[in-house]
């Protein structure tokens, strides 16, 4: 079983989650619009215009997911793994006292 998690820890993870959510909509709904404007400006027949937003939604819905696999993917795993490959750590200085890196 694993350890209770603060609230900041709950709180951050929920910020996360939506995130995912919310700019995974934004992908899959611009990938929706670029693909179905064709219908909409371009010479598309009359035939193909519901294969052609069947695919552009399923373009957007695809978009949709990586995009939200691919911003969870990011959560730490545990609280105490350290940081992983993609995160940014900033260097400390080596001398206490010392905090301008030209020092």
């Amino acid at each position: 079983m694993s350890p209770s998690r603060t609230q900041a820890e709950r709180d951050a993870v929920t910020v996360e989650i939506m995130f995912a959510l919310v700019s995974g909509a934004f992908v899959g709904a611009s990938g929706f619009g670029v693909l179905g404007s064709a219908v909409l400006w371009g010479p598309v027949p009359a035939s193909w215009r519901g294969p052609w937003l069947a695919v552009s939604a399923a373009l957007g819905g695809g978009l949709c997911c990586v995009q939200v696999v691919r911003v969870l993917r990011r959560l730490p795993g545990r609280p105490g793994a350290g940081p992983s490959p993609g995160d940014v750590v900033w260097i400390q200085p080596s001398q206490p006292g010392r905090t301008n890196p030209d020092s």
